[in-house]
């Protein structure tokens, strides 16, 4: 009898841990769906936040407005992408910058410059954002950028310009 209650808690635990697997699994297929569901071309339209800092993102050396109308390219299926500043008045004479991309537990948008002549696993550095709002031709992605003990929430809000 006690061989049997053993067989019967060693059965149910095997396949507690079997059906979380499967559950795991189904969760980050779905955060890959979702992912894959980002691939195109996006503008910024919009950057929200407290004007009363002068913010320059990504550590390009141009003001957070100079990214209003950038373009960003997303390629989810090989995790990388390019965003491309126009240039003009105060932000110099535009540029593109090859980034690596990833989206962690569906909410977490990680991002990488790629510099010329490197690879992605040489640069360790990168950034973190958080994905806000998803939507099939728009995102948004928040930044929070430590400032004084506080923090400054920068969103910037994409729109989709074409699937490439």
């Amino acid at each position: 009898m006690k061989k049997l209650v053993l067989t019967g808690f060693v059965g149910i635990s095997l396949l507690n841990l079997s059906c979380s697997g499967v559950k795991k699994a189904g969760d980050a297929q779905q955060n890959r769906s979702e992912f894959l569901k980002m691939k195109g071309d996006y503008d910024i339209v919009s950057i929200d936040y407290d004007k009363k800092f002068k913010i320059k993102p990504f550590d390009d050396g141009i003001d957070a407005q100079c990214f209003v109308g950038s373009h960003w390219r997303l390629i989810p299926n090989n995790y990388t992408g390019a965003y491309t500043i126009n240039g003009g008045g105060n932000c110099g004479g535009g540029f593109t910058q090859p980034i690596k991309i990833d989206v962690v537990n569906g909410s977490t948008f990680n991002f990488k410059k790629i510099a010329d002549g490197t690879k992605a696993k040489q640069n360790t550095a990168g950034y973190t954002l958080t994905l806000v709002k998803q939507a099939t031709d728009q995102f948004s992605l928040e930044q929070n950028i430590p400032f004084d003990g506080e923090n400054v929430r920068v969103v910037y809000n994409f729109e989709r310009t074409g699937m490439k």
